[in-house]
């Protein structure tokens, strides 16, 4: 079980950190963006660990600080949930 979920916010924290990156490209170039509600939905569905690393990896959302606390505090809550889920199928 643990496994599973763990690449389930795996996964989602590679797309998240993708989105992030291919967002401030777009924000350089002036290009078509990736909406603000599609960030936030990835990231509260699992990917928030990649969204806060992509975010702090490319400087990208840093000056917003709704992204800045809400990617910060997901991704620790993501992170301790997976902490905690190891922990109770380890001691099963």
């Amino acid at each position: 079980m643990f496994l599973v979920i763990a690449a389930y916010v795996g996964v989602l924290s590679i797309m998240a950190l993708a989105m992030m990156k291919i967002d401030k490209r777009q924000a350089q170039q002036r290009g078509q963006r990736i909406p603000e509600k599609n960030l936030w939905q990835v990231a509260l569905f699992g990917g928030a660990i990649g969204a806060y690393i992509g975010m702090m990896m490319f400087r990208h959302k840093t000056k917003h600080t709704n992204f800045r606390i809400g990617f910060l505090m997901l991704a620790i809550l993501q992170a301790a949930l997976l902490v905690w889920l190891y922990n109770k199928t380890r001691l099963q």
